[in-house]
């Protein structure tokens, strides 16, 4: 689904996975490649127990989640563990995109960029120096 695609109805999580989808194939391939095996999933909002756990009093306030061990902390000692999982906020995403009137597929690979880097070990505070240097 390319950018500047007119929306009739508001996008479904299936139109959110397609967007991310997309996204992330257009992402370098040795970032595609250190970041498969994570699953990349599309839920209506954050769950109560992740806004408690993030400090939010709002589902609208969180767009994305990175959920897993970053690759800067594991081990090949370590025991399996879940997949590491990205977790795209469809309700919080359309928010965001009415309001701030982004291009939706932008924002979309916003918030899967954002959410990656996590997956990299990078802090909120980190993620904002990079952010600020584009």
């Amino acid at each position: 689904m390319p950018s500047g695609v007119r929306w009739g109805t508001p996008p479904t999580a299936e139109d959110l996975a397609e967007l991310a989808e997309t996204a992330f194939a257009a992402i370098p391939e040795p970032l595609r490649e250190a970041v498969r095996g994570a699953a990349i999933l599309v839920e209506e909002i954050p769950d109560d127990e992740t806004l408690a756990e993030m400090g939010l009093e709002h589902p609208w306030e969180l767009t994305g989640l990175y959920r897993g061990v970053p690759l800067t902390d594991k081990s090949a000692l370590d025991a399996p563990a879940l997949p590491d999982t990205i977790l795209l906020y469809r309700e919080p995403i359309l928010v965001e995109w009415v309001e701030s009137g982004e291009d939706l597929f932008r924002l979309v690979r916003n918030v899967l960029i954002h959410e990656i880097a996590h997956h990299f070990g990078y802090s909120e505070e980190g993620i904002a120096r990079l952010e600020g240097e584009g």
